[in-house]
This record gives C-alpha cells, sequence and structure tokens, in this order.
C-alpha cells in the first residue's frame, strides 16, 4: 500500500503489528518508523544497519516484556534480512497482539523485501515515493501548524527553497522558527534560516538560461560544498516549474500560481515566473528536461567524473535553448 492508505490505518487504529517500511523516499520511512515505535511501557530493541541479529531479535520478540505488556523490534538497514528470518520474526510477533515488528529498509532492491510481511501472514507493506513539491508544502505546512508557528505557503516554500527542495532539512528549521513569537516571512527565512547556497544556485541557474558566462559561478558553488546532483536536480526542478506555468498560459492566457503551484506568488514574482516561461519553445523544454534527466542517471553511477558531467551538461543545455 502507499501512504495515504496507510495513514487511514492509523487514524483508524487498525494497523498489523508486523510492518515494513520501504521505498524511495527515505525521510518518511525514518518519520513512520519513529511514529510507529513510540509505544509507552513497551520493551524497545533498536538494530540500525549492521547490528541486526537474528538470535538477538527473535528472543526479544519472544519473551515477556520486562516493562509493560508488548515488545517492540525495529530494525534499520539498507541490507535485505533474510526472508527466513523475518517469516519467522513476524510469526512470533503474532503470538502477542500487542508485539510491533517494525523493518524500516532503505535499500533500492523493491521486489521481494516485502513478501514476509503479506496479509495473509499478519503483516503490512508500505512503499513511500519521495513527495512531490505539494506534498512537501502541504507535510510542512501541517507540521509548522502543529508547532503553532505561523507562516503563509509562499514563506513555506521559501523555506524549503533555502533547504534544496530536502523536506527532512526544512522540517528540522521548524524548531528554531517556533522560537519567534510572530507570523514568519521570507526576510525571517533569509534571516534565520541557513540555506543551502540556494541563493548561490537560483543565481547560477538564471545566468545559465540567460545564455550568460556560468563557470565562475559554479566553481564557487562546487567550492562550498554543494554537490553535482543536487544542482542538476534543482535545475530540473526549476525548468520544469516554468514549463508548467507554459503551458497553463497557453491553454488559459494568463496564469494562476494556485491552480499551478497550489499557493499563491507574490505579483512581482508571478508575473516574472510567466514572463521568463514564455522564452523557451514546449520542445525546448523537451530537449532540456531529457538532458537533465539523462546527466542525473549518469552522475549516479560510480567511478565517473561528476564535475566534468555537470559542466558539460550545462554547456549543452545552453546550446539547446
Amino acid at each position: 500500500m502507499y501512504k495515504k492508505e496507510f495513514d487511514q490505518h492509523i487514524t483508524n487504529n487498525t494497523l498489523s503489528n508486523a510492518i515494513i517500511l520501504f521505498g524511495e523516499s527515505h525521510f518518511f520511512i525514518d518519520r513512520y518508523a519513529k511514529l510507529l515505535s513510540e509505544m509507552e511501557d513497551a520493551s524497545k530493541l533498536n538494530m540500525y544497519h549492521d547490528e541486526y541479529n537474528f538470535a538477538t531479535a527473535y528472543a526479544h520478540m519472544s519473551q515477556g516484556s520486562l516493562f509493560g505488556d508488548a515488545n517492540i523490534l525495529l530494525i534499520k538497514t539498507e541490507k535485505k534480512v533474510p526472508k527466513a528470518d523475518l517469516d519467522k520474526l513476524v510469526e512470533v510477533c503474532q503470538k502477542n497482539p500487542t508485539n510491533r515488528f517494525i523493518y524500516a529498509y532503505y535499500g533500492s532492491d523493491y521486489k521481494t523485501c516485502d513478501k514476509a510481511f503479506a496479509a495473509k501472514a499478519g503483516g503490512m507493506s508500505v512503499r513511500f515515493f519521495e513527495p512531490t513539491h505539494g506534498e512537501a508544502i502541504a507535510y510542512i505546512s501541517d507540521e509548522a501548524h502543529k508547532a503553532e508557528i505561523k507562516m503563509d505557503k509562499y514563506t513555506i516554500n521559501h523555506l524549503l527553497q533555502a533547504q534544496n527542495n530536502d523536506i527532512s532539512l526544512a522540517t528540522a528549521e521548524l524548531e528554531k522558527l517556533r522560537l519567534y513569537n510572530k507570523e514568519i516571512s521570507t526576510k525571517d527565512i533569509d534571516e534565520l534560516v541557513y540555506g543551502l547556497a540556494q541563493i548561490t544556485i537560483e543565481q547560477l541557474i538564471n545566468k545559465i538560461l540567460m545564455k550568460h558566462d556560468f563557470k565562475e559561478s559554479l566553481e564557487k558553488i562546487l567550492e562550498s560544498g554543494e554537490d553535482e546532483i543536487r544542482i542538476i536536480t534543482a535545475l530540473t526542478a526549476f525548468i520544469t516549474q516554468l514549463y508548467l506555468f507554459n503551458i497553463y498560459i497557453r491553454v488559459n492566457g494568463t496564469p494562476n500560481s494556485i491552480e499551478i503551484l497550489g499557493y499563491n506568488l507574490p505579483q512581482f514574482i508571478l508575473k516574472e515566473k510567466a514572463t521568463f516561461s514564455l522564452k523557451f519553445k514546449p520542445s525546448t523544454y523537451k530537449n532540456m528536461l531529457d538532458l537533465l534527466l539523462s546527466s542525473e542517471l549518469k552522475l549516479k553511477s560510480s567511478n565517473i567524473d561528476k564535475e566534468a558531467i555537470l559542466f558539460s551538461t550545462l554547456i549543452r543545455l545552453q546550446k539547446i535553448i
């Protein structure tokens, strides 16, 4: 199942007591692993990465709880736990309905990782995908509301961009912002939040798309510690957003940021994005995005010169424009 259905099970208190969390979003795997393991008066055993030991895990789930009526086992690892082990752990977990076994799998081989958690065995499997931009905004907005932080969606978007669209980092900044007893503005974000070179990246993107010399700016960003994949994904996100504006304007005549992005943009930014989006034809957008996605795959390969690929990609991108 996916996140939405799983959330409904949590709301309705209809969870299985043996659950595997896996998928592309490590942020949501972390968040739900923490949520599910927070049970009062339970005996907890956490095993992280290379700490996994079947005998210890099985013994913990088999014994009576020392502190309450439930045993919790949390395994967090990128390596697959053997299915035979998982079958036995799920089985022993079912002998006490108050027990809970959580397997947070951070690896990328999803084909068979959840076989032991079939419904007939009393298990439950949940796959988390990377949140869309709108989902990330909605999640941070909900967390800000819980923390009683006043922020509009435009400011939340500014916070997310300041952390290169990393929902985990943006959420962590809420702890800092909750100390200020006032409505948070974009200016506050600029002053209080340490962004991961986001302003510099925006400047770089503008130079690239305006076909200006970008090499010095790129070198400074790389020297600051920013990695090549983040630069490519930030550029991809920026161009995708422009493409959405382009399509909407071609169909409807005028832009509407609520319908395009899910939140209101200040009028001057809306006008700026709309004007910029019309500089490129749909075919140009397709060629740019094809190049960036292809380059991202290359950058994720091993034993390559990532900096050389990044420079080459940006030069080729300017030739497409």
